[in-house]
């Protein structure tokens, strides 16, 4: 969306603000060693269950889905340990079967192993894993959606009365379509054809994420920085985050032309609200927020259920939204710090722009370390550039 067109001041700036929200991001993400275990720990999970012989379990498929499976996962504040999500779909079961029954049997065999009876922990409608320290896996039984022409499942309610429709694989490809939507960023190319710079600002570094994943971690963390003194709650589930952004990224994306990443990460937490239907639900008017992959499943079934909830979401939306404005805007290293312990928290905060005081001081006292237009301190050569000498105000050469 074009506005007044960006100094190179400030294009600089922004993108130095956006590769600080990345590396943030970064510092939130499951590790790749945490990644792995996981993944062998729910590959052998998977292996003992399909070994059952219990009838209700000859044929099953254990998959990731949720955060982990998106590359949307982000630390939880106070406590060390990811949420990693796993489907167990047991296949060639009809609906007739009571979601009880279903995770009596998958919770049966869990406990048949003499490692996972330690681990196990029963929660409503599905059975946890604690591995302390790295991350739990919770395991939720689905069977399949005959309804959906879409290969939707069927997981159980929290009263393990009924089974709700769901489709976390749909889901998935749906969003990995959005995430790799590429936008078009007119005002930076301008620029930066201009003044024939071709890298990226100190540290040079890709938003490997891409910019979608890393807008919903964003907006994840902001979401628990702003609930975490909050005890009702009533905070947006991330599923909600999650579904709201990419509608509003795709929307975005395909609309609009834009001057940088920062604005279009600001413009599609502004449009978030836009994608919450509004539907006649037993005479009022109630809100819904659909899976697109599969009929009869609304992320948003609560808020008819709970008064307090939509309010919540439209108030630390509210906030999200100025927070992020501000950040775009900021001027100035401690108004930047500042915005951004507020947003995300001091932890993660003080590590990513710790790491990069320090990689300037290593860059500084190597040698690597020069000014270049538009770009501003860069580690790579390029036109029109110059070192910065060693500090030796303090004796050290």
């Amino acid at each position: 969306m074009l506005r007044q067109p960006l100094t190179d001041s400030d294009i600089r700036r922004r993108t130095q603000i956006f590769t600080i929200l990345d590396e943030i991001g970064e510092d939130l993400d499951l590790t790749e060693t945490q990644f792995d275990r996981a993944r062998q720990s729910y590959g052998a999970v998977g292996d003992w269950l399909s070994g059952s012989t219990d009838p209700l379990l000859v044929s099953v498929l254990v998959y990731l889905h949720g955060s982990s499976a998106l590359g949307t996962a982000v630390k939880p504040i106070g406590r060390r340990e990811f949420d990693v999500d796993l489907i167990c779909f047991c296949a060639g079961i009809s609906s007739g079967i009571s979601p009880a029954a279903l995770k009596a049997a998958v919770g049966n065999r869990l406990k048949e192993h003499a490692t996972y009876v330690r681990l196990l922990e029963e929660k409503k409608r599905c059975w946890r894993l604690n591995y302390a320290g790295d991350f739990h896996l919770d395991l939720s039984p689905t069977i399949a959606n005959t309804a959906c022409i879409n290969r939707g499942e069927l997981v159980p309610d929290r009263a393990l009365k009924e089974w709700h429709p769901t489709n976390p694989r749909a889901y998935k490809t749906l969003f990995d379509e959005r995430a790799a939507l590429r936008p078009t960023f007119v005002g930076k190319f301008i620029a930066m054809q201009r003044d024939e710079a071709n890298v990226e600002p100190f540290p040079v570094r890709e938003a490997v994420k891409g910019i979608l994943r890393r807008i919903v971690q964003l907006l994840k963390r902001h979401r628990d920085v702003f609930y975490e003194n909050n005890t009702q709650d009533v905070a947006p589930i991330s599923v909600i985050i999650t579904t709201l952004a990419m509608q509003s990224y795709a929307y975005c994306v395909r609309k609009h032309v834009f001057q940088d990443e920062m604005d279009l990460l600001v413009e599609t937490i502004r449009m978030m609200p836009h994608f919450i239907d509004r539907p006649i639900v037993d005479g009022r008017r109630g809100y819904a927020i659909l899976n697109e992959t599969t009929n009869g499943e609304n992320f948003a079934d609560n808020w008819n259920k709970d008064v307090r909830r939509a309010p919540a979401f439209y108030a630390w939306h509210a906030q999200a939204l100025s927070d992020f404005e501000a950040l775009r805007d900021a001027v100035g290293q401690d108004r930047l710090s500042l915005n951004m312990e507020r947003s995300f928290g001091s932890g993660v905060t003080g590590r990513v722009l710790g790491n990069r005081v320090d990689a300037v001081s290593d860059g500084r006292k190597s040698g690597l370390l020069s000014v270049a237009p538009l770009i501003g301190l860069t580690t790579s050569k390029v036109a029109a550039s110059t070192i910065v000498p060693a500090n030796t105000f303090f004796g050290d050469q």
